[in-house]
Order: C-alpha cells, then sequence, then structure tokens
C-alpha cells in the first residue's frame, strides 16, 4: 500500500497535526513502509496457533475477593452537592 502526501495531510488535518511541507514525504514514506509490515504480517498462517495472555507459561497470583471497606454511601450522599432516591445528581453534559 502506498500513502501519498495527499493523504499525510488528509490525516493530519483529521488529528488536528500541522505538518510542514518538507516534512510530509518522509511521513509518507514512514507510514507506506509501516502499512507494508502490516500487510506482510497479515499473510503469515496463524491458524494452528494458540492465543497467548501471557508470553510466559505463568499464572499470576489473584488475592482473594472480599469488601474491605465499610457501605459509607448514606453518609456520602448526605454531604453530595445533589441526591434524589439514593443517586447522586450530576450535570447533564451530554445534549
Amino acid at each position: 500500500m502506498s500513502i501519498t502526501t495527499d493523504d499525510v495531510f488528509a490525516i493530519a488535518r483529521l488529528g488536528r497535526l500541522r505538518i510542514n511541507d518538507k516534512d510530509a514525504s518522509h511521513y509518507a514514506e514512514s507510514l507506506t513502509d509501516i502499512m507494508d509490515l502490516v500487510a506482510q504480517m497479515n499473510t503469515v498462517d496463524t491458524n494452528t496457533i494458540k492465543p497467548m495472555a501471557h508470553p510466559q507459561d505463568v499464572n499470576l497470583p489473584l488475592r482473594e475477593d472480599k469488601v474491605t471497606e465499610k457501605n459509607c454511601r448514606d453518609a456520602l450522599l448526605q454531604i453530595a452537592p445533589s441526591a434524589e432516591k439514593g443517586l447522586f445528581l450530576v450535570p447533564r453534559v451530554v445534549e
């Protein structure tokens, strides 16, 4: 896959980045190399490879799942700026 300087400027505009004209060709070459590497990795057959959660065969120690803090919801609701029916009320941020 070949990335052009026009592609670089379009990507920069989407990312709200300012790119100099002299740097655009360098970025285009670097992005083309990255996309070529990804295309090469996509050709590898991984059907027989078992997925791993960790590169080494280790089990992480887990702590016991138990409650360590007392329930202080009522006390926190009393000092909340705004609460109703046991819930914290917050200003609307999405219209």
